[in-house]
């Protein structure tokens, strides 16, 4: 069975990363988290007092961030390591998400975790999920989904998210926030959030987390079918 490449884009709470984690374990494919990447090297540059405004040191900074991913044996969930130390629960925290945009805006550091997104997906069998992996990333990329929700819903998964990790954020602090995230990431000038022209849209507002990995779960085995047709018409 051919394996392929899944890119799932959209804003900040949509439920990319959770339906993605599934989707990524049903299949037995293997999942990136690429807001993860950027997380982890805001979480760096925070931790190194690195100057957001100088190209050379942040040039310099990236050349020492090693980031790689590692199932968690007792949870079977996929944890973020930053120079071999876990940062799962650090890069998660409020702190991270109201500095992450910024740092994701920056040119240096979008073409570094591009690279490393490439290569981690160079033998397909993937699901990657962010806001430019259909676009730029894995722009030949099999299937391409465009995941949206209402804003209002949105605040409160990130906020309950939020919760469950210990961290007590009023709703009013989450939808700045979110507000916020939006903003840069539709008007940089580096990588955009915008919907590739090939990708479907996803809206998740009214859907449980069982609907959307059960929905996306028959796309993508539509598309594996087509995939295997269109290669056995090609033998």
């Amino acid at each position: 069975m051919k394996k392929i490449v899944i890119a799932i884009d959209g804003s900040s709470a949509c439920g990319k990363s959770s339906t993605a984690k599934i989707i990524a374990s049903e299949l037995n494919y293997k999942y990136i988290d690429s807001g993860a990447m950027y997380r982890a090297v805001t979480l760096f540059f925070d931790q190194n007092h690195i100057k957001l405004t100088n190209p050379k040191e942040i040039s310099k900074a990236l050349e020492n961030i090693n980031i790689a991913f590692k199932v968690d044996e007792e949870s079977s969930l996929c944890d973020t390591y930053l120079n071999g130390l876990n940062v799962e629960k650090d890069i998660r925290k409020m702190y991270i998400s109201e500095k992450v945009s910024e740092v994701s805006a920056i040119s240096e550091v979008r073409k570094a975790m591009v690279d490393q997104q490439r290569k981690l997906g160079k033998s397909k069998g993937i699901v990657m999920d962010g806001r430019d992996i259909g676009t730029v990333v894995f722009p030949e990329a099999e299937l391409k989904i465009f995941m949206t929700a209402e804003f209002y819903v949105r605040a409160e998964r990130r906020q309950k998210e939020l919760l469950g990790k210990g961290e007590l954020v009023d709703l009013e602090t989450v939808m700045n926030n979110l507000s916020k995230r939006d903003q840069i990431d539709s008007s940089r000038e580096d990588s955009p959030l915008i919907q590739a022209d090939d990708a479907i849209e996803f809206d998740t507002t009214n859907l449980t987390m069982e609907e959307q990995v059960d929905e996306i779960l028959q796309l993508i085995t539509s598309k594996i079918i087509e995939e295997n047709s269109l290669e056995t018409q090609k033998l």
